[in-house]
């Protein structure tokens, strides 16, 4: 649990959720989004150390190993659809960020 306000705007911050490394980013929309941290191309947990940005209206994090793009919103590799990441339903109740179960993937 912590506080909007303690995440750093564009930043990642690691965090154990339901016993998995998840990576946390806030958006200067103050969106949260939480992806899973591993990084399946670089076989590390990293992705929480990437850098934010968006391409054609979607916010995505780069991995710091590779610079391969993850959507924030699914978890799916931009450059290889077939690629994605757990991707966590998040919201923020009086101030403070809830991290809630894994999304499921759209058939």
């Amino acid at each position: 649990m912590c506080r909007v306000a303690e995440l750093e705007v564009e930043r990642g911050v690691a965090a154990l959720v339901h016993g998995q490394s998840v990576a946390i980013f806030r958006l200067g929309d103050d969106e949260v989004y939480a992806l899973g941290n591993h990084d399946p191309f670089a076989k590390a947990s990293m992705l929480a150390r990437g850098i934010v940005g968006m391409r054609h209206g979607v916010p995505f994090v780069a991995s710091p190993a590779h610079k391969h793009a993850f959507d924030l919103r699914t978890g799916r590799c931009l450059e290889d659809a077939h690629v994605t990441v757990p991707s966590y339903a998040v919201k923020v109740v009086d101030g403070v960020v809830l991290v809630g179960h894994r999304k499921v993937a759209a058939a």
